[in-house]
């Protein structure tokens, strides 16, 4: 195909607004910079040394932290873009991306809204009328209910679904706002929960039923059209890799679609954005089963999301196409430029979310500077570089590597050798999942369902466990190293304490504290994670080379620190030329609660385990509560987490009230 700046008139809009953040807005920002458009980019305060704020021409300072007090502010958004005579704004996703207002808000202000108009908006954005819509145009839906959402109704069209359920918020994506529910008893809970949740990331409580569907793929049609009457579709992607409707690894094309399937899916998305008057670039969505008695998988529509998608890039790698170009050029008002047989299809992508999380904390937030940070893969779309700080205010996004191959099998290959050398340092990140994702039978055969993900998680991550010896060996080195710990590559300020010693080490999945004792020069004894004491010998192979002989029975292992940075350590088994070695890097101790007069003998204190925005307290003074109870809930990029009591007893102090604001270690209640 030729290249885009041949296909379309040069005439373009001179300077963009960019209402977004992170990822998004560098790579929208990359773009306009290559069409020779001016950008401009709205920063919160967490946000304004950010790589967007670095790589725009522009920036305008919004006066907030939390995202309703900047990026989801529809005023401040447009007085940006007037102050920088922009004639766009592009909203990315999320945010403000599907906001029929904000798009209503635009148009009046004489600003071109990057995304479908107001009334195609409208229409999706309220996922029960979108149903509707595809019930009405032959397109076939789950089973469930888009009528009247009071508490009392849902619960009785639950029963008459039958369990289990899916609660999902009517008025925006990504799965905010769902909840997964298998019987009566936890259905109300669940409805107060999904409510406060669609509420606080779309200002709409609005919810709808659906039967939930079980070892189904998650495909999607990326559909591009244009005001002259013109669509398209980019093919599908599958993004059956989720966690609690998230979605972690997407791909195109679908290891599940054939062609036939492939020509029913992508018309029915055709039809729908037909029908709708669907207008720049959108994804409707749908859940793909599995094969019925005569071998056809039955397929049910989901949603439309009016915007651009997390995981465009696939698309992109396959197609040579810049979505964020064509949208630009279509919300400037020219056609398409080509028509559905113009569009090639080469290769096989892959995308991986690349999360601020801990999967052996139950997906703990992990918020902090990146120390180091790695383009290791074909493509690497990133909002951070290195030196930044991750905040707890929005999503836990830091990059997406995206790897391409001439086939699925060659994508997998690339995806395995380019991942094992990928690092964010500094950080606690899902990397070491999506390797043991990348590993796993049922994913390399294409098997991986919605559900997939949650059930082998625990055997998953098991598969990625460093040996407890591999532990002890590191700490023994850095105990080695001895009162020479400042002359090695070695040192570190991680020692805590007189006597037995300890320090905590992480393989970038999880930390664990060692701690250990010299008895004699090159020997002494070790423990993990307080555990039975282990004796140890090592010997130094000059300085940061260590062969260590630890656990029971011994197990010999190298441990160095070449090529790996201060305070990373390599340990590898002997004679494998460190292929398959762990890496293990020194950090500081956990946060311990603040307040420390709360530890007072006699009280137990509940503390925040990750920093960020109290969403609801459940317990009041004098309450009496009984241990795994939920005191209160806590916000934190974009997810809520419980917060339950350690131990029963009463209530004695509650520090915390709604929309608070917290640190790690902060304590929240006080039991007696």
């Amino acid at each position: 195909m030729p290249a885009a700046e041949q296909w379309f008139n040069p005439a373009m809009f001179s300077s963009v607004l960019v209402a977004n953040r992170g990822e998004i807005a560098v790579r929208i920002i990359r773009t306009l910079r290559q069409m020779g458009i001016r950008s401009a980019v709205v920063a919160s305060i967490p946000d304004r040394t950010s790589l967007a704020v670095r790589s725009a021409d522009a920036v305008v300072l919004l006066e907030g932290y939390s995202a309703s007090d900047t990026y989801l502010d529809m005023d401040a958004v447009i007085a940006a873009a007037k102050s920088q005579g922009c004639e766009a704004i592009h909203p990315g996703y999320g945010f403000l991306s599907e906001r029929a207002d904000f798009a209503e808000r635009c148009a009046a202000e004489g600003i071109v809204f990057v995304g479908p108009p107001p009334a195609v908006l409208r229409g999706v954005g309220d996922k029960a009328a979108a149903r509707q819509l595809a019930v009405a145009n032959g397109v076939p839906v789950v089973p469930g209910w888009d009528g009247d959402d009071g508490d009392a109704t849902l619960v009785r069209e639950a029963g008459k679904i039958g369990f289990p359920v899916m609660l999902k918020a009517r008025g925006g994506g990504g799965g905010r706002g769902m909840r997964e529910v298998f019987e009566a008893a936890t259905l109300p809970e669940a409805i107060v929960s999904a409510r406060r949740e669609a509420e606080s990331a779309f200002g709409d409580p609005g919810l709808l039923l659906e039967k939930l569907v079980t070892r189904a793929h998650h495909v999607e049609v990326q559909v591009l059209a244009d005001e002259h009457g013109n669509a398209v579709h980019l093919g599908e992607r599958d993004c059956s890799v989720q966690r609690r409707h998230q979605k972690l690894i997407e791909e195109t094309p679908s290891p599940v679609v054939d062609e036939e399937l492939r020509g029913r899916v992508t018309s029915a998305a055709l039809r729908l954005a037909g029908a709708i008057g669907y207008v720049n670039a959108g994804t409707f969505e749908f859940l793909v089963d599995q094969p019925g008695k005569d071998g056809t998988r039955p397929f049910y529509f989901l949603e439309v999301n009016p915007r651009l998608q997390v995981e465009h890039p696939v698309t992109e790698m396959v197609t040579g196409l810049d979505l964020v170009e064509l949208q630009l050029r279509v919300a400037a008002g020219e056609a398409l430029p080509f028509q559905q047989q113009d569009i090639t299809f080469r290769g096989h992508a892959i995308e991986f979310r690349v999360n601020a999380e801990d999967p052996r904390q139950d997906f703990r937030p992990s918020t902090g500077r990146i120390r180091s940070i790695g383009e290791g893969t074909k493509r690497f779309d990133s909002g951070f570089a290195e030196g930044d700080v991750v905040p707890s205010q929005y999503d836990s996004l830091v990059a997406k590597a995206v790897v391409l191959g001439t086939d699925r099998e060659h994508a997998l290959a690339v995806a395995e050798h380019d991942l094992a050398g990928l690092v964010v340092g500094g950080l606690k990140t899902n990397l070491g999942l999506h390797r043991a994702i990348l590993a796993s039978g049922a994913f390399r055969q294409g098997e991986a369902t919605v559900d997939w993900l949650e059930s082998e998680l625990p055997a998953l991550l098991a598969s990625r466990a460093v040996p407890k010896e591999a532990w002890m060996a590191a700490a023994v080195a850095l105990l080695a190293s001895g009162t020479t710990i400042e002359k090695t590559p070695f040192r570190s300020p991680g020692w805590i304490g007189a006597g037995e010693a300890r320090i905590w080490l992480s393989d970038g999945d999880e930390s664990r504290e060692v701690m250990g004792a010299m008895a004699a020069p090159g020997a002494g004894t070790v423990r993990l994670d307080g555990g039975d004491l282990q004796t140890f010998r090592a010997t130094a192979h000059g300085a940061g080379h260590f062969t260590v002989f630890v656990g029971t029975p011994a197990r010999e292992l190298g441990v160095d620190s070449d090529g790996v940075g201060q305070g990373e350590l390599q340990v590898y088994e002997p004679g494998s030329g460190k292929s398959g070695a762990w890496t293990l890097s020194i950090e500081p101790p956990p946060v311990l609660p603040r307040r420390v007069h709360a530890a007072a003998e006699g009280v137990t204190v509940v503390a925040a385990p990750l920093a960020g925005t109290i969403a609801s307290v459940r317990a009041a003074e004098g309450d009496t509560v009984e241990p795994g109870q939920v005191l209160a809930t806590l916000e934190a990029m974009k997810m809520e987490h419980r917060i339950a009591a350690s131990a029963g007893g009463v209530v004695k102090t509650v520090h915390i009230a709604a929309r608070d604001v917290v640190k790690e270690g902060d304590i929240l209640f006080e039991l007696e």
